[in-house]
């Protein structure tokens, strides 16, 4: 099987071979846009990932969620009002239940201490699986319109490419099925409709910036808002990412081992990685050295994690069941870990030895599970193996209770390992994330149940846990606002 850090370096290589990240096709820089989109479809298409095990849209869901574009589109325009913001929040899609309402874990902080500064702002947010869940608010207006907008552009205008574009095309092409065997037949849909994207979601975020003129924009994911970002450094306008996950040097969405923050392009002039945001808000200083970013290390800032501060503290006196085990599930590697936790079952039965094991599924998993684990299905008719399929639990309680925690490279780890959970990694596509977590024997790596058993009286390796989520650096946050 083809493991992750294979795949991203022949994307590296590949990229590297033809100067992709610094080439142009239709006057965008093609490859910024469609880079973690291939990857993504490289490691299903080898089989390295699974899909994302997320509940598929049905044509009846598509049509009835058309209407509520339209509605939020008129009711919750973006360019709607007149006042002008000192700061745009694009926050995350997916939504937690935090203080009884729906928030976004990573920005809900920033609203407190920008109005506790007398600063103004407005958050602009986008649907998850087609539906809003926070409360309406002055301050909140839906990205519909723009996605909408985005969506009928695509479907309704085209992009001929020029000769020396195809043979660019036709070159990556070739690549692709020299490194993965891989004939990549809709490259040149792909392109196409990722260049169109961008071009209308530029012209519009570019017209939001110029009518709302913030001061800064903060967002969430940059690399699926590259868009967004261009606009904002075309106006000056300074781009700030609040980290929202794991990152690796090989997490295409930020890691250019290439590059050295600056490249010599064609003409022998100096160029930067474009769409990148300005600076990343980090969670401590554990991420600066994650992997190899295209901006200067001291735009790396290491802020905290405010959500998990905060919301950690309810849990912290709980008492550890020494014989409970929690899974921590992901959909790409869901179908491997399921039967993983299922073989574990099995075995410590047999062996009369009593655990509790927890599967607690990511929400994107909730829906399908039954259908698409049999296994996991099969192990929850046991008396003591639990699989989570809600949000009603805490995670952080079920962290504090376990004295084990079992996963593959999903930012839950590092949350557990803040509440002393021995951590086995499970030799599986992805792993790499936390290649460091390993080699300093902070988590064991386990390749078979067998392996897991034989290991429950580890002892890892004691460690500065600051230095991965560092308490919110509010000092650092009001230097940061301007």
């Amino acid at each position: 099987m083809w493991s992750v850090k294979k795949i991203a370096n022949a994307f590296f290589d590949i990229e590297s071979k033809f100067n992709l990240n610094h080439e142009k096709i239709h006057g965008v820089y093609f490859w910024q846009l469609v880079r973690m989109y291939l990857y993504y479809d490289v490691a299903r298409k080898l089989n390295t990932f699974g899909s994302a095990q997320q509940q598929s849209l049905t044509i009846i869901d598509k049509i009835n969620s058309f209407l509520p574009f339209i509605k939020n589109s008129i009711k919750s325009n973006p360019f709607s009002g007149k006042d002008k913001v000192d700061v745009l929040i694009f926050d995350h899609p997916r939504k937690v239940m935090y203080q009884d309402q729906y928030r976004d874990i990573y920005t809900c902080f920033l609203t407190r201490y920008l109005e506790e500064y007398s600063k103004s702002y407005e958050i602009i947010e986008s649907p998850y699986l087609n539906k809003h869940y926070t409360n309406k608010s002055k301050n909140i207006r839906y990205n519909d319109r723009i996605l909408l907008g985005s969506y009928i552009h695509k479907k309704t205008n085209g992009i001929h490419f020029n000769d020396e574009e195809k043979e660019l095309i036709q070159d990556i092409y070739n690549e692709f099925l020299i490194q993965f065997n891989i004939h990549m037949d809709n490259l040149e849909d792909i392109i196409k409709d990722h260049i169109l994207n961008f071009e209308y979601e530029y012209e519009k975020y570019k017209k939001l910036i110029l009518k709302k003129s913030p001061k800064q924009v903060y967002v969430v994911v940059a690399y699926e808002n590259k868009a967004l970002v261009a606009a904002c450094q075309d106006l000056g306008v300074e781009v700030l990412e609040l980290q929202h996950g794991t990152i690796s040097n090989y997490h295409l969405g930020y890691s250019y081992p290439n590059e050295h923050i600056v490249n010599v392009n064609k003409n022998n002039t100096l160029s930067t990685i474009e769409y990148f945001p300005d600076k990343l808000l980090s969670f401590g200083d554990y991420w600066a050295d994650a992997c190899t970013y295209p901006i200067k290390k001291n735009n790396i800032i290491p802020l905290g994690y405010p959500y998990f501060e905060e919301c950690s503290k309810d849990f912290v006196n709980i008492k550890k069941n020494k014989n409970q085990i929690l899974f921590i599930s992901q959909g790409v590697i869901g179908k491997y870990l399921s039967k993983f936790a299922y073989e574990l079952l099995v075995k410590l039965n047999n062996r009369n030895v009593r655990f509790k094991i927890v599967y607690k599924l990511h929400p994107g998993e909730y829906e399908n599970w039954k259908v698409n684990y049999p296994e996991l299905l099969e192990a929850s008719e046991s008396s003591n193996f639990e699989v989570i399929d809600d949000s009603k639990t805490p995670l952080y309680k079920l962290f504090a209770e376990s004295q084990y925690q079992v996963g593959a490279f999903s930012t839950a780890i590092y949350e557990g390992l803040q509440f002393d959970c021995k951590t086995f990694i499970v030799d599986l596509p992805g792993v790499e994330y936390v290649e460091n977590l390993i080699e300093e024997n902070i988590v064991r790596l386990v390749s078979s149940v067998n392996d897991l058993i034989n290991n429950l009286d580890f002892t890892p390796k004691t460690y500065d846990k600051d230095y991965i989520f560092k308490s919110f650096d509010e000092d650092l946050f009001r230097k940061i606002i301007y």
